[in-house]
């Protein structure tokens, strides 16, 4: 081989290294991220009235909004003066389910601390790409007696544990099937945990809502996940999508004959909310196509798909990513039966 064509030989392989490489899969160890952890459920549950009644102060002043939100709302004590507040709490130890709820999370979720380091290095990367984006200043374990999985204010996150417990869990199959259906248990898998609470806070902060077209809807999941993906580029893109590996390949094998759907129906620029909820609402599956065998949230999958296309395609950065019309993204859309 003479020296122009091992040049070549050299070049091609280079390109060929340069398209499989993963982009977003870079080195954001160095980057300063602070962020604080507090474990409010274990504070609730285990202590005892001077260390519980100190703690009710601080959470007060420290984390006003997800401390509203986990004794208002989730534990459903409400405003009530501090001289009761621990007269509450006693009643709401006191509950023979609450206590088998709190065994469980204390079981599965004892060592938190895997979960704290996985949450700090997605937001590192985030920081990485988008460097002038919010960040949280503290992440919240609580629980939220299945109120919510994660649950955003302007500085904190919520973990509401008891959502990730799984669905074999004996506290899980007690849950009223007529309230949380089996699709729903299903997804409450650890698996997702670091996956919702980034996917939570882009939602919350990075991504303007949308009030469009179908596939303005679509799209802005698309940049959600995509935003999750550079998170978490070694994460399994089922887990992005949040789909099992076995509904993310039948989206995969089905995204031609979804797209023609959307197409000859004429729904992508449909702006009633019916049609929108469809195809972006968790459920069963997507509701509205011919087929139910296919999983939910169909047009979220495809607004990601969409995304992907164009920021490969175009070569563009994260944060270049997110300045990019809806337009702009469904005309370089091209997919192949």
């Amino acid at each position: 081989m003479n020296l122009k064509n091992s040049f070549i030989a050299i070049l091609i392989l280079t390109l060929i290294n340069s398209c499989d490489r993963n982009r977003l899969d870079i080195d954001a160890s160095q980057v300063k991220v602070d962020i604080g952890y507090t474990d409010m459920d274990e504070v609730i549950f285990k202590s005892d009235s001077i260390r519980l009644m100190n703690k009710h102060q601080e959470f007060k002043k420290e984390l006003q909004e997800i401390y509203d939100y986990q004794v208002g709302f989730c534990l459903k004590i409400g405003n009530v003066s501090d001289s009761m507040f621990y007269t509450s709490i006693q009643e709401y130890r006191k509950d023979r389910y609450i206590q088998e709820l709190e065994s469980e999370i204390q079981r599965c979720f004892a060592d938190k601390s895997k979960y704290e380091e996985i949450i700090r290095d997605g937001f590192r990367h985030l920081k990485f790409h988008l460097p002038n984006k919010k960040q949280p200043k503290n992440i919240v374990f609580f629980n939220s007696l299945f109120r919510s999985g994660v649950f955003c204010t302007e500085n904190e996150i919520g973990i509401g544990m008891d959502w990730f417990l799984g669905d074999s869990n004996r506290v899980i199959q007690k849950l009223p099937s007529n309230s949380f259906f089996s699709w729903m248990k299903e997804g409450m898998n650890e698996r997702y945990l670091e996956r919702d609470v980034i996917a939570g806070w882009v939602e919350t902060h990075y991504v303007d809502p949308s009030e469009g077209t179908l596939v303005e809807h679509m799209i802005r999941w698309g940049k959600v996940l995509s935003l999750t993906e550079a998170a978490y580029p070694k994460f399994d893109p089922s887990i992005i999508l949040r789909y099992s590996v076995e509904d993310y390949q039948w989206a995969l094998d089905n995204e031609y004959q979804y797209w023609k759907y959307l197409v000859k129906q004429k729904l992508l620029f449909k702006t009633n909310d019916r049609t929108t909820n469809n195809m972006i609402s968790e459920g069963p599956f997507t509701a509205g196509l011919p087929d139910q065998d296919s999983p939910d949230r169909l047009g979220q999958f495809l607004g990601y798909r969409m995304v992907k296309n164009y920021m490969n395609n175009c070569e563009i950065t994260v944060e270049e990513m997110l300045e990019v019309s809806y337009n702009d993204i469904l005309q370089a859309f091209k997919i192949e039966q």
